[in-house]
């Protein structure tokens, strides 16, 4: 049993004791110290958006976070079954306080979770998020005399909302989407993308769909992750189907994989590039990923005179680092993009009909278009942090190794090397270390990542 608390929210496995996984006991605690902050921080709540993925366990976890907020006096607007997305939109959308998104994202299926958002439908700051820890931890709530319970309003139309202000974006190109004729195929891990994103590729004119996992029951068919091991079957899909491309999020539709036509990955990494480079031409302007993304990102920001900036691993700090920057186009190495135009969250949903639009646009197949950028190969390692293990102590060894290069500590800590970087870090939802490193060829990425795996073991 897993329960990890940070300043993103509440996360755990389903289930077990109190304090050591996610139950009813810390699901109330978390959402009232949530609702508590939003009451100190407001004089008047005007209402939290909530919505879930299509977990088993998403129906009970809504239940239990919707009451908590309503015996707090705070009316909810629950979208049900929605993407992550979907719910930052509907949070500004509808004028709320705050938001609620009850996923695990691409965690398996026995994982839940809860995500908070700002009444900018944006997640909180480490600040924010200290001070509902806190909350929660000293229970400090004060929940409201019976008849002073908030209401409930059920409101399903933000599906269409979402794909009506995509489709109303300037590159966002429907006519050449059509014109293509486009066949496209979909893996969408039987969760809620599975209910909105057929809808979106006939708004947007795709000629015909095929899909993998379109149930929307939770019964994730793979390891919900979108990284190539777990891709196999759509792999093999897309060339049978003679598919023009495949797409593929995890289960809140806030990640994007692409395939190629034939069968081979685009690589999430290059999720962003590839939108980058149609924004850029269009738009030039800064653009941020966080560090442990591709360097692609800063080469094509290169091609069109603009700058590229990083930002430490996390949503939130590539966000503000976007604000800071004023950057067109930002988001994450995982298949995460940000698109200000729209809203600042990653959002697979712009980043399909970007990419759609790109691809209409180039008329070269999708294999062809992803031969067009810098070719890096990310290495992508664990480590499980058990108990009593000190990050810092790590940190100091591997720091005297790389002593000679440039180290960057925001996140943990990287180092710049010639031709690559490596990278080790603490991860923010799951109880492990990560060690990423980048090289021209996977054999140079893996070298990388093994001379620091080898300070790791020894400590």
């Amino acid at each position: 049993m897993t329960l990890i608390k940070s300043i993103s929210g509440i996360r755990g496995t389903i289930g077990g004791k109190p304090g050591e996984s996610l139950n009813p006991v810390d699901i109330v605690k978390f959402s009232a110290a949530y609702g508590t902050w939003l009451k100190q921080r407001n004089k008047k709540i005007t209402g939290v958006v909530t919505g879930r993925d299509a977990r088993q366990s998403g129906p009970m976890v809504s239940q239990l976070v919707i009451m908590t907020l309503r015996s707090l006096g705070i009316d909810v607007i629950d979208l049900g079954m929605a993407t992550t997305p979907t719910v930052e939109m509907a949070v500004t959308g509808t004028c709320s306080s705050g938001g609620i998104i009850i996923t695990a994202s691409h965690n398996p299926a026995e994982w839940n979770a809860l995500k908070l958002l700002n009444e900018k439908g944006e997640f909180l700051s480490a600040k924010e998020g200290e001070k509902i820890l806190k909350l929660a931890e000293s229970e400090t709530f004060e929940f409201s005399v019976s008849g002073k319970q908030g209401t409930i309003k059920h409101d399903k139309t933000w599906n269409r909302n979402h794909i009506n202000k995509i489709l109303e974006l300037e590159l966002v190109d429907v006519k050449a989407i059509k014109k293509a004729g486009f066949t496209v195929a979909l893996d969408c891990i039987n969760s809620v993308g599975a209910e909105i994103l057929p809808v979106l590729l006939k708004a947007l004119g795709v000629r015909k769909t095929v899909g993998l996992n379109m149930v929307a029951d939770g019964n994730f068919a793979h390891n919900p992750e979108p990284l190539p091991e777990n891709l196999k079957t759509i792999a093999k899909l897309v060339p049978v189907e003679k598919a023009d491309i495949g797409f593929v999020v995890d289960p809140d539709v806030d990640r994007l994989a692409i395939i190629c036509e034939d069968g081979s990955m685009f690589g999430e990494e290059y999720t962003l590039v590839g939108i980058a480079d149609y924004i850029l031409a269009h738009t030039p302007g800064s653009t941020v990923s966080n560090m442990s993304s591709t360097m692609a990102l800063r080469d094509i920001s290169k091609k069109h005179g603009c700058r590229y900036f990083s930002s430490a691993v996390g949503e939130v700090n590539v966000v503000e680092e976007m604000k800071k920057r004023k950057a067109v186009i930002g988001g994450e190495g995982n298949g995460g993009v940000i698109y200000p135009e729209l809203h600042y969250g990653r959002d697979a949903l712009v980043g399909i009909a970007l990419f759609l639009s790109h691809l209409a646009k180039s008329k070269m197949k999708t294999s062809e278009l992803r031969r067009q950028y810098p070719s890096f190969v990310i290495a992508k390692n664990k480590v499980a942090l058990r108990p009593g293990i000190d990050f810092k102590k790590i940190l100091e060894a591997v720091r005297k190794e790389f002593r000679s290069f440039k180290i960057d500590e925001r996140d943990g800590m990287k180092i710049d090397l010639p031709g690559g970087w490596v990278q080790i870090r603490k991860s923010n939802t799951e109880p492990i270390l990560r060690i990423y490193s980048e090289g021209r060829t996977l054999q140079e990425a893996e070298n990388l990542a093994d001379k620091v795996s080898e300070i790791v073991k020894k400590h």
